[in-house]
């Protein structure tokens, strides 16, 4: 009998000790930290990547010459991975620190349709003393492009406890002159990243 009210009670407390361990947790961590589950691409690899062309971008070329603040106009990084990448993210963060350095100016490409519109609702229903003028939007000067890349290696198939991952990425990014096409610019930024988890787990 006592024999099995100890059996009872360490059950209990092994299915307590368990359950607490399986609890789901919650913890801010910083948007600067570098925090990775596995081989895939997360957020401090966007900010790494972004901070990493910008910076190249503003410390290689100059093109002040005109004396104005060239206009630039971002385009789509193409996504050639096998991932779901938002790579407006990335294009977004390096749009915000050329802005920032204050030598460059940008018109954006996603809100053409909505300043056609809301051009059109002027026009038609604005009052005249403070429409906007039409034909008086920015030219671009320069064009932001590129397309984000990634190869995948896996371990071969043997006898092993861990299973191992790599995988590469790199974002290539270029300037083309709108009047010319001239690539007056362009770099890469890459990474690569291995992760091992055992076959038997969670």
């Amino acid at each position: 009998m006592q024999f099995k009210r100890l059996a009872n009670m360490a059950l209990i407390a092994a299915s307590a000790a368990l359950f607490v361990g399986c609890a789901a947790t919650t913890q801010n961590v910083s948007v600067d930290s570098e925090v990775n589950y596995d081989a895939r691409f997360d957020f401090s690899d966007k900010k790494r990547i972004a901070d990493a062309l910008a910076g190249s971008l503003l410390n290689t070329v100059d093109l002040s010459g005109s004396g104005k603040k060239p206009v630039m106009v971002v385009y789509p990084v193409a996504n050639e991975t096998s991932e779901h990448i938002s790579t407006a993210g990335i294009t977004d963060d390096i749009q915000l620190s050329l802005l920032r350095a204050g030598r460059y100016r940008f018109v954006s490409k996603t809100q053409r349709e909505n300043l056609m519109a809301e051009q059109k609702h002027q026009q038609a229903e604005g009052d005249p003393s403070s429409r906007a003028q039409i034909g008086k939007q920015l030219g671009a000067d320069f064009i932001v492009s590129g397309t984000l890349r990634s190869i995948e290696k896996k371990q071969q198939k043997q006898w092993r406890l861990n299973k191992k991952e790599l995988v590469y990425y790199s974002l290539n990014l270029e300037l083309t002159d709108l009047s010319s096409g001239e690539i007056v610019w362009a770099d890469v930024a890459e990474l690569a990243r291995e992760s091992s988890k055992p076959i038997i787990g969670w």
